[in-house]
């Protein structure tokens, strides 16, 4: 019934990349090769060269991942509305990263901008990283409100941790200093987390050792002379609300760099417009992983590769004779 359903579109960010990824669908679409050609021309660079063969150590710089997964979720998605232009999405909403995605797919930036500001996002992200070192943690288990205390109970005003993102109820990810992360996983463990898995990333996403970032990405949001206002909602990172004003889009991806990723908040939110179908557009199937995890009720599908066309088309075409 995908023809009938009120659908959202979401995009993945940081985590969701692999070697490889794209590959099929610029051999098997010339509307996905252009994207990622133009994609390598606005870097100046080969990007498509380290999303196919790697090595993954390169693609998992954040440098090279966030321009990555935008440039494949972009492709995806000009795909989707080349071949699928009935599928129309009424909300739509991106993991971090994918929230700039999700600008794109609304209509408030250009690609050529997206690429832009995805590929500034990582050097500035790497270069808060470098001025405050700290980690992130995956912790399972426990709840929000949980790890909300944990952190307030062993951050200092030299040393802090704060939960980075909610993903789903029991996957919580807290990122700060590592001598405070260090404790929070501690207490964590005391608390009767299940697991709990330190991530191999060098940079403290989404805490506010990513403050020194702000400044610089603000700048580079502001040159964007063609912003516009969003021609769809976009259900925001730091607020789990809808956003269509233009000055409310900027302000919301410049806050996302040190707020939290309010992620279940958001699936719910977009759960209570009346949406019930979600497709993942880009690499990967994380977040619709998360989605039964969030809500029982919810179905999602992915479309980030060849095998997605048709398997897109086949749910359509049953929606259609149904």
């Amino acid at each position: 019934m995908l023809n009938s359903e009120k659908i959202a579109f979401i995009f993945p960010g940081q985590g969701s990349q692999s070697v490889g990824m794209g590959r099929d669908l610029a051999e098997n679409f010339k509307i996905c090769r252009d994207i990622i050609d133009q994609g390598n021309n606005i870097l100046g660079f080969d990007l498509s060269k380290i999303m196919w063969e790697g090595p993954a150590e390169d693609l998992n710089d954040t440098i090279n991942t966030q321009p990555a997964l935008f440039v494949h979720s972009i492709a995806a998605l000009t795909l989707i509305n080349s071949e699928f232009p009935e599928l129309k999405p009424v909300l739509t909403a991106g993991h971090s990263l994918g929230e700039i995605s999700s600008l794109v797919c609304a209509g408030a930036i250009s690609f050529e901008n997206g690429m832009k500001l995805v590929r500034m996002r990582g050097e500035l992200m790497k270069e808060a990283g470098k001025i405050s070192p700290g980690g992130m943690a995956a912790v399972l288990g426990l709840n929000v409100e949980t790890l909300d205390g944990i952190c307030s109970q062993v951050s200092t005003e030299g040393s802090i941790v704060q939960v980075a993102n909610d993903n789903c109820p029991g996957q919580i990810v807290i990122s700060g200093h590592q001598t405070a992360l260090d404790k929070a996983m501690e207490l964590a463990k005391k608390e009767g987390a299940r697991k709990i898995r330190l991530l191999a990333v060098s940079i403290a996403a989404h805490s506010r050792l990513m403050d020194s970032a702000r400044c610089g990405f603000n700048d580079a949001i502001e040159k964007i002379d063609s912003f516009k206002n969003a021609q769809i909602p976009i259900v925001s990172n730091v607020t789990a609300l809808p956003m269509i004003d233009v000055q409310e889009l900027k302000a919301d991806i410049l806050a996302q760099l040190n707020s939290r990723v309010r992620w279940t908040e958001s699936i719910k939110y977009i759960r209570s417009a009346g949406v019930n179908y979600f497709v993942e557009i880009g690499n990967g199937n994380i977040l619709t992983g998360l989605l039964k995890r969030i809500d029982e009720n919810s179905t999602g599908i992915t479309f980030g590769e060849f095998a997605n066309v048709s398997s897109l088309r086949s749910e359509m075409d049953v929606s259609t004779s149904m």
